[in-house]
């Protein structure tokens, strides 16, 4: 009988081990998980700045040429008349 009860506790030790150290896990996987997301959130951010300075970049290279054919443009007619 001693026996019986003894390992009816060790198996109650052990069930009560399993079920309680799952709990470990899931919260480290959540903190994980969380852990990726902002910094996939932050390597976007910094990419669509990038972007937007690069296009700023860009229209303002444009817009200087633009400049730049106007004023050719003109010097041009001053001097066919």
């Amino acid at each position: 009988m001693k026996k019986v009860i003894g390992l009816i506790v060790v198996f109650a030790f052990a069930l009560a081990f399993v079920g309680c150290s799952n709990k470990a896990k899931e919260e480290a996987a959540a903190k994980a998980k969380v852990d990726s997301t902002r910094v996939a959130d932050s390597i976007a951010m910094v990419v669509a700045k990038a972007a937007t300075k690069a296009q700023a970049q860009a229209d303002s290279t444009a817009k200087a040429q633009a400049k730049a054919d106007s004023i050719a443009a003109a010097a041009t007619k001053k001097k066919k008349k």
